[in-house]
């Protein structure tokens, strides 16, 4: 007999009808109370959705596909994390080129056994998540599928003074991040098993994992900024990502300072890891990376921290000479750094 994961109830057969019809109710709620935005002409319930775009801003797209045992863990998150969870990594995405989300579409592959209630609930968190930063699902599609798989598309916008991208990097650029990296690799570990940590940092790491925070507000804030010259977002690890933002901008990069996250310290203790490793090559912390002039970063760090609350943290900088290295002490000797994060189509979780 198969065994099925918690959250495959047994409930009335599905039918594309009446799920749209329960999705749609989800999907539109935030809508009813905030008010659709006028740009968006016509959401769910036709063959597709209508946009009006902002004729002085350009549009932004970015597409993620997730799917269950490689992306999330179906059978241990709750099916509105997940939700929140693919969402956030779309928004992420939005953010890393300094604008603003405004609509989404999500294509939900149903797997066997994947039961209605599951399933809605995952919707909430999708259009709760989508909701907090004025974005809305206005449509999508439902099919079988072997594995269950969330494929989103996020559409944002930005005047094109404020769009960043990975490639604007120059030598001797200081190169920051938004925020200590590993803790989503913590709650990965605790998702998979017991450790002897204390409760907050459990609570703190499993959010982290299941719930990440996407930096749209301190994306559009960089944005803003001309002395920004590259930005993207930590989704696959900051080795790799770090090496992937050096190399567009034609640069190499030397490493002098990884931000570790206190949970995951704390963690990686517990399971006898080396907590830099989850900082590095962990991933899906979706803080954002940014290349800055240098002469301008301790002005803009200091507003940062002013309007944020929180530091703007400098890593390292980039270099003429190709390749990314680590700086093992200020003064000390340096070594080439493996980029050994996530590979989508080569790496397991």
């Amino acid at each position: 007999m198969r065994c099925l994961p918690p959250w495959a109830l047994a409930e009335r057969a599905l039918t594309e009808d009446s799920l749209v019809a329960a999705l749609r109710a989800i999907v539109e709620a935030p809508a009813l109370a905030t008010g659709l935005p006028s740009r968006i002409r016509l959401g769910i319930g036709d063959d597709a959705a209508v946009w009006q775009p902002s004729r002085s801003h350009l549009s932004v797209v970015t597409t993620d596909a997730l799917v269950d045992g490689v992306h999330f863990l179906g059978d241990a998150m709750a099916a509105r994390s997940v939700g929140e969870r693919a969402m956030a990594a779309n928004l992420s995405d939005i953010a890393a080129m300094g604008a603003r989300p405004v609509l989404a579409t999500v294509a939900l592959g149903v797997a066997p056994g994947t039961g209605e209630a599951w399933i809605l609930e995952c919707y909430r968190g999708l259009a709760g998540t989508a909701a907090r930063f004025d974005a809305y699902i206005v449509g999508g599609d439902i099919v079988r599928t072997p594995a269950l798989t969330l494929a989103i598309t996020v559409v944002g916008e930005v005047s094109p003074s404020r769009l960043k991208r990975r490639d604007g990097g120059r030598p001797g650029d200081v190169l920051a991040v938004t925020g200590p990296l590993g803790a989503s690799r913590a709650g990965l570990e605790l998702t998979r098993r017991s450790l002897p940590v204390a409760a907050a940092v459990e609570a703190e790491a499993r959010a982290a994992f299941e719930r990440p925070e996407p930096r749209v507000p301190e994306g559009r804030y960089l944005g803003a900024s001309v002395h920004v010259r590259a930005m993207m977002d930590s989704s696959d690890g900051l080795s790799t990502d770090l090496a992937r933002l050096a190399r567009a901008s034609g640069c190499g990069a030397a490493l002098a300072h990884v931000p570790i996250h206190p949970a995951a310290r704390a963690v990686a203790a517990a399971a006898g890891d080396v907590a830099r490793d989850y900082a590095l090559d962990g991933g899906e912390d979706f803080e954002l990376i940014v290349a800055v002039a240098p002469r301008a970063f301790g002005h803009l760090a200091g507003r940062f921290e002013s309007r944020f609350g929180k530091p703007l943290i400098a890593i390292g900088r980039l270099e003429a000479e190709p390749g990314l290295r680590l700086i093992e002490t200020e003064d000390g000797p340096s070594r080439e750094l493996i980029a050994a994060g996530w590979d989508h189509l080569s790496s397991s979780r």
